[in-house]
């Protein structure tokens, strides 16, 4: 049976009760490692000619469940959890790219027409490019990337498109479905939606015809001597890619999620539905809060009518929200930025989003606090910008804490 999000963000990678136990809820693997049955058995799964677990740090059965989740979430052919977001975004890049190689990023662009883009990439492409990366909602600008427009372009020149899809989450953006083939997420926030985890996921669409473009990616279309000589496209197939992330990158590399960890991420993603509706609707009403404020100078929001990205998000979003993050600027600028935020008292000050919690932060006084306010500007972080992750509170309460903060700010 085919199932929606929602069924599947509940029950997807355990359809039945735990086999040893009965339980129904998905165990907690903590443990290390896993007896062998016998020599041929332990050959066997080292050679990868059956399924099973050898280590922790390579996989276990809670990480798997989490895995099987979010790869029929996003509808990929597997998935890969690492120990962070970073480490997620660190080996979806080096499962393609040796010393010397290049990427194209559009992490803070817009794209306008296919014509742009074809005339842009190439300028940018050589043979030492092997993929393009970009985020389907940039932080902290808010800005949302054509995903359709931008894999023409990138599969026109043969490469992958890399989607970083952590703001949206696969219940606000299929990202794959629209022609990205890898997707990353920082499960840290709307994935756990908790604040108590750190983790991170890869998710392979198994679409892209890596074998078409053989030179170009030699880790997995040639022998590869980090795993006994195995041709990831012979032997894996359209899981060649994620494979090789799992066998060679987090085996010799060990960016490792723990078994608590991906349980953690289990409880999160059976409320995912709830929560990104929640989250989406009541950033949406701070958005237009903030627009009719006279404290505030401008708002980025994407569900907002007048967004230059809100064309994109209707094309590009599952139609179920545009999110939680919301940024815009204080009126009275840098000091007015440092004490709004420290007159909030219901959202939380902190460098984090997707918490079920509010929480804000002033991007010029403290991510990007280095920069002079010429290349704030530049970097589309002016001094005046607050960025808001907008939680489940009530948001008539969230309201009435910005409120007095504005007054605050002025």
């Amino acid at each position: 049976m085919t199932y929606r999000p929602e069924t599947l963000a509940v029950h997807a990678g355990q359809e039945e009760a735990d086999p040893a136990t009965n339980a129904r809820a998905v165990p907690i693997y903590q443990t290390t490692s896993y007896v062998f049955n016998d020599t041929e058995h332990a050959a066997n799964l080292f050679a990868l000619a059956e399924p099973g677990n050898i280590y922790t740090r390579i996989m276990n059965p809670t990480q798997s469940v989490f895995e099987e989740r979010i790869t029929q979430l996003e509808g990929g052919v597997g998935a890969l959890a690492t120990a962070s977001g970073s480490a997620a975004t660190t080996y979806a890049v080096l499962n393609l790219t040796y010393a010397g190689d290049n990427i194209v990023a559009l992490s803070t662009l817009y794209g306008g027409t296919y014509a742009l883009f074809a005339h842009t990439l190439p300028q940018h492409v050589d043979e030492k490019t092997k993929l393009v990366f970009g985020e389907t909602v940039g932080n902290p600008k808010i800005n949302v990337v054509d995903i359709p427009a931008w894999a023409e372009a990138a599969h026109a020149q043969g490469l992958p498109l890399i989607i970083d899809n952590t703001a949206p989450t696969p219940y606000l953006v299929r990202a794959l479905d629209q022609g990205a083939d890898v997707v990353v997420h920082a499960a840290t926030k709307y994935i756990g939606g908790h604040g108590t985890s750190i983790g991170g996921v890869i998710v392979d669409s198994g679409r892209f015809d890596w074998a078409a473009h053989s030179e170009r990616f030699p880790g997995l279309t040639k022998p590869d001597p980090a795993y006994h000589g195995a041709v990831w496209t012979e032997a894996a197939g359209p899981a060649a890619y994620i494979i090789r992330a799992r066998t060679v990158l987090l085996r010799n590399t060990g960016a490792a999620v723990a078994p608590l960890n991906s349980w953690l991420f289990l409880q999160g993603l059976e409320t995912l539905h709830l929560r990104m509706e929640r989250h989406s609707a009541n950033a949406l009403a701070v958005a237009e809060y903030l627009q009719g404020h006279d404290a505030v100078s401008w708002v980025s929001y994407p569900g907002l009518p007048d967004s230059p990205y809100k064309e994109v998000a209707d094309r590009t979003f599952t139609g179920k929200g545009y999110g939680g993050l919301v940024s815009f600027g204080v009126k009275a600028g840098r000091e007015g930025g440092k004490a709004f935020i420290e007159a909030l008292q219901l959202f939380s000050h902190l460098a984090n989003i997707g918490d079920a919690k509010s929480l804000a932060i002033h991007n010029a006084t403290t991510t990007h606090s280095q920069l002079t306010p010429e290349e704030l500007e530049a970097a589309g972080v002016p001094e005046d910008m607050v960025r808001l992750s907008i939680g489940i509170e009530n948001v008539e309460d969230i309201i009435a804490d910005l409120e007095q903060a504005l007054a605050a700010s002025k």
